[in-house]
């Protein structure tokens, strides 16, 4: 007897459309975790005369530039469409970065970056507005979460790639950047104008269309009690982030030992998802988040304690479950949540915060650990993922509620 596949969490007609976006996302991403992360540090000195200090600033004004416009570009998606935004934004990166070899003064390297930044804006807000349009019904947290984790490692990726290529004296790296960026161009071809719509309902009168107005307040509404939710979780994720290979000896393992506590941690929470994104998806999503974020409080408080190594992967385990929990509930909770005809512009403006969270995570980690030594970042974390759990159950009249029963 064959054993039936689970059904894809897109819609019949739309995996090219996500693929398209996703994939225009990814070189994107590629090309910016490569060219800021491992090799302007590397080459920019030698290529292009700036200090590391002038690298630094770009990555921040290019950081800075895509956090303040994702807002913009979701409300510019929303007026105008997936495709003209998402191809316009790959078109400026791409320009961006054509006039990367002039950028032998540190103004005119910052002013490239700032506008690689701008057109790297419209990336998320695009592919999420759509891959969340173009779900099955009840499969809303398993769709935006496959898709995001399909980017993912091309981010690493291109950190990888470009790193190991840095050191060429030839053109080569920049030729690759052109090229995989010239591809998200052509990607972005093929992404539609607008989402598919959702499934008519003949049963039910076609409700009258609300004023412009009136539902910007509704979409307002919806939106403010996701935003500290948004900040949260992103700093409390990345806060340890720049530490893990620098705790892994104050924590009783090598640099490797700290790769299988990553990938026993990893496995795990990719094994789980379609388990916890079903509960998300039915009508649990608040539920998902909060357990998602207690059990992340709990692996790092155990962290905090520098347990025998063998416990070291049993948290890796509770971690990975966490992760695993808030992923698709997350995704679940803001689809659920922001009406759909103002999710585009709204879903920017969370996108905004939940870069500012990831932005200062690092920043609160490494703090953390030159005050309180080793165990302060996981201290710290454990607390701010507590905090976010408590957060969800305080108030969660400000979330929905259950829906009932959906696709499993």
């Amino acid at each position: 007897m064959t054993r039936r596949l689970p059904p894809l969490p897109l819609r019949p007609g739309t995996l090219g459309s996500v693929a398209a976006a996703a994939l225009t996302l990814a070189c994107a991403e590629f090309v910016r975790s490569g060219l800021y992360a491992a090799y302007l540090p590397q080459a920019g000195p030698r290529e292009l005369g700036l200090p590391l200090t002038a690298v630094g600033a770009a990555w921040t004004a290019h950081f800075a530039a895509d956090t303040l416009m994702r807002s913009p570009a979701g409300a510019l998606i929303a007026r105008f469409g997936l495709r003209p935004v998402m191809l316009a934004g790959a078109l400026l990166s791409l320009a961006a970065l054509t006039l990367l070899p002039l950028a032998h003064h540190v103004g005119v390297l910052i002013l490239i970056a700032v506008v690689h930044g701008i057109g790297f804006s419209a990336m998320w807000p695009g592919t999420m507005n759509l891959t969340a349009d173009a779900a099955r019904p009840g499969y809303q947290g398993r769709a935006l979460t496959f898709v995001s984790l399909t980017v993912m490692p091309l981010v690493g990726g291109g950190f990888l790639l470009f790193g190991a290529v840095a050191g060429r004296a030839d053109r080569w790296p920049y030729l690759l950047a052109l090229g995989v960026q010239a591809l998200a161009v052509l990607a972005a071809l093929a992404v539609p104008v607008r989402g598919p719509r959702p499934a008519a309902q003949p049963q039910e009168e076609p409700a009258p269309s609300p004023a412009p107005e009136a539902r910007r307040r509704v979409a307002l509404r919806a939106l403010l009690p996701l935003l500290p939710a948004a900040f949260m979780q992103t700093l409390t994720l990345t806060l340890l982030g720049p530490l893990i290979f620098t705790l892994a000896p104050h924590l009783g393992v090598n640099y490797w030992g700290m790769v299988a506590v990553l990938v026993v941690g990893a496995v795990v929470a990719y094994a789980s998802l379609p388990l916890t994104g079903r509960v998300a998806d039915r009508g649990h999503a608040r539920l998902a988040v909060t357990l998602g974020f207690a059990l992340l409080g709990l692996a790092l408080a155990g962290f905090a304690a520098a347990p025998p190594v063998w416990v070291l992967y049993v948290l890796a385990v509770i971690a990975g479950l966490g992760y695993a929990f808030i992923a698709p509930g997350w995704a679940a909770l803001v689809t659920g949540t922001l009406p759909e005809g103002e999710r585009p512009a709204a879903w920017g403006a969370l996108m905004t915060v939940e870069n500012a969270g990831t932005a200062l995570g690092p920043l609160v980690g490494t703090f953390a650990f030159q005050r309180l030594g080793t165990p302060g970042p996981f201290l710290i974390g454990a607390a701010l993922a507590l905090l976010t759990a408590a957060g969800y159950v305080l108030f969660r009249r400000a979330f929905p509620g259950r829906r009932g029963a959906q696709p499993t």
